[in-house]
Parts: structure tokens; C-alpha cells; sequence
């Protein structure tokens, strides 16, 4: 997707996945146009509901945000429960993201349904919800929202500019004009001319970013370690410490690139698949590859989501703790408040 492959199979690769984005192309312009000109139905929930979404598949550090939205409504004095599609629900019937946000909201309602909508009305109606948060919901037209949040992670803001299959944008960039806010994720890990590019972009497409449509930009920044089950560390451990990384998310990159910062030498790395459910078998196959390892290391290193599946303080015979991330505002902390506060309030 990148274009970093060279040669003539990923050149062919690459071909087959940009004729297969045009029929792709086609169902998103129908599909929001039906939106878009009342061909479809959009529903209230009755109550105020916030959407954190994304133009692009693969993480863009939504979680940390989602959380601290959570917090600063409950900080209101407002219930607000959570609303997901729940991709990747195993038989506990949640998937991991939701244990993740679980072991940090305990106070916090976490509905995932396919249909967002009836997970807005369970909210509201069996859990007396006053505001609905709903995760990953750019894309979920059928729910109307009081605020419309898009995270773009400046470490690959445009998913390569391509649609996918070609690509990671799940819709064409002019697609944020729907957006009432933009948060700009991860800035941290790009200089100050990757970041003003991604800003002029942002605003060719859509000249009010910036006036009428606050720009948030924000970091993503390790706040401590965490080993099974509620041991906190300090991140002075990662400090020159040779680590082997292991994650299943979508944006593996940013991931080691956050351990590097905090002074961990990655020897070796594994990257599993989005929501990655951690079967016996991988684990097996994990614990095979650490022991293998030319050089040893002193941790493995995965994110919250990952630990909360893996549930075990070691692999491999090596000590296994997760990088807890804090989400912190660099730019536009009282335009945020006051699109919050003008919804919630």
C-alpha cells in the first residue's frame, strides 16, 4: 500500500488493488449521497450523542481519546455510556478494545452492536444514558450526532492516498467536510513541516478547518508500564533496555516508534493482525519466537489491548508489560472544551 515494494509481483499487486478501489468508490458515493439527500433514514437517540471517527482503517490512537471524552463528560456530572460496533467480539461478547476501555472506565457503560443505533436506545433507555459516546462512527450515518470528531494520525494521515483496497482511506479526504472537529493524533512522532503539510491539506479540502472547524493537535505520550494483572512500573525501566515488541493493532509503527522515545532497543518484533484475538496457538508460536531470539532482552513489550488478551505477566520466560498511553492536547484545548461543553451542557 505504501509503495515502499518494489518489483513487478507488488507493482501487479498494487494494480489489482487500485482497479478493485473504483467499484469500492462507487458504493461509498451512493451510499452518502442516499445520506446526503434523505435517501436514507437517520435516527436520534434522544440524548446528545458525540461520534470519534476516523477516515482511514488501522489505528489512529482513538481509544485514548474516546477515554478521555468519557472522562471530561463524566467530569459534567453526565452519564454517558459508550457505543461500538464491536468488531471482533470473541465469545465473551466484547472485543478487545472494549476490555481495554473496561480496565479504564470502570464507571462507564460500553454497548457494542453492529447496529449503532440500537445500541444508542439500549444506552438511553435501559441504562438512563444523558450523552452517547460513540467509537469509530465517521462512517455510521444512521445515528444522527450533536458532534462529528474526526482523529487524523499524522504519522499516516491519508492512508497513502488511496482508497481501499489500494490504500486505507475508507473514504475519499473531502469526505471531512462532514466534520464538526479535527484532532489531529500523534504529532509527537512527525517535525513541524510534516505537521503544517498535513494541517494545508486538511484545509485545501476544506478551507474552514481552523475557523469554524476547530483543529485539535495532540499527542500520544507513554504514561507508565502495566504487568498483569495491576502492577504499575515505571517507563525509566525501557530505558536502554533491549525489548522484543509484540502487537496486534493497527499501526504497528507508531507503536515501536513510542517505545523507541521512551529509550527501548527493539531486537525483534512481531506484528499480528488488527484485533489479533492471542489464540493458544499464537501464543505457543510467540513463546517459540522470544526464546529464539539471537540477542536476549529484558521485556516484551505490547500495548493495553493486546495484554488484556494475553492476561499473563510473562512470555516466553520474559517479563511481559504494556505501554500505557495518556492522550494530551498540544493545541485547541478551549475550542475542544467549548465544542463539549456546547453539546453536553
Amino acid at each position: 500500500m505504501s509503495g515502499d515494494r518494489r518489483g513487478l509481483a507488488a507493482g501487479m499487486m498494487r494494480a489489482a488493488s487500485w482497479l478493485g478501489s473504483w467499484p469500492y468508490r462507487a458504493g461509498v458515493r451512493i451510499r452518502n449521497r442516499q445520506f446526503d439527500h434523505g435517501g436514507r433514514q437517520i435516527h436520534r437517540a434522544g440524548v446528545p450523542v458525540i461520534s470519534v471517527g476516523n477516515l482511514t482503517t488501522g489505528g489512529t490512537g482513538k481509544t485514548p481519546i474516546v477515554c478521555s471524552l468519557a472522562k471530561r463528560i463524566r467530569a459534567m456530572d453526565r452519564r454517558v455510556s459508550l457505543v461500538s460496533r464491536g468488531y471482533g467480539r470473541g465469545e465473551s461478547g466484547q472485543n478487545d478494545e472494549a476490555a481495554e476501555l473496561f480496565a479504564r472506565l470502570r464507571d462507564v457503560p460500553h454497548v457494542q452492536d453492529p447496529d449503532r443505533v440500537e445500541a444508542a436506545r439500549i444506552a438511553v433507555e435501559e441504562l438512563e444514558t444523558e450523552v452517547v459516546l460513540m467509537d469509530d462512527g465517521f462512517q455510521h450515518r444512521r445515528l444522527h450526532r450533536d458532534l462529528d470528531i474526526v482523529v487524523i494520525d499524522a504519522t499516516c494521515p491519508f492512508g497513502f492516498g488511496h482508497l481501499l483496497p489500494r490504500g486505507l482511506l475508507r473514504e475519499p479526504v473531502r469526505a471531512i467536510r462532514r466534520a464538526d472537529l479535527i484532532i489531529v493524533s500523534r504529532c509527537g512522532l512527525v517535525d513541524d513541516v510534516a505537521l503544517e503539510t498535513i494541517i494545508a491539506k486538511l484545509r485545501r479540502v476544506d478551507p474552514r478547518i481552523g475557523d469554524e472547524v476547530p483543529l485539535i493537535t495532540s499527542d500520544h505520550r507513554p504514561a507508565s508500564l502495566l504487568r498483569h494483572p495491576e502492577d504499575s512500573m515505571s517507563l525509566s525501566l525501557l530505558n536502554n533496555a533491549p525489548v522484543a515488541m509484540v502487537c496486534a493493532i493497527g499501526n504497528p509503527e507508531a507503536f515501536r516508534r513510542t517505545i523507541e522515545s521512551c529509550g527501548g532497543t527493539v531486537v525483534g518484533s512481531r506484528k499480528l493482525p488488527d484485533h489479533d484475538r492471542f489464540e493458544p496457538a499464537t501464543v505457543r508460536e510467540l513463546q517459540s519466537w522470544i526464546e529464539g531470539l539471537a540477542r536476549p532482552v529484558d521485556y516484551v513489550v505490547c500495548t493495553h489491548k493486546d495484554l488484556v488478551k494475553l492476561q499473563t505477566d510473562r512470555l516466553g520466560g520474559i517479563p511481559l508489560v504494556a505501554l500505557l498511553i495518556d492522550w494530551t492536547v498540544i493545541r485547541g484545548e478551549d475550542e475542544l472544551h467549548a465544542a463539549i461543553e456546547k453539546v453536553v451542557g
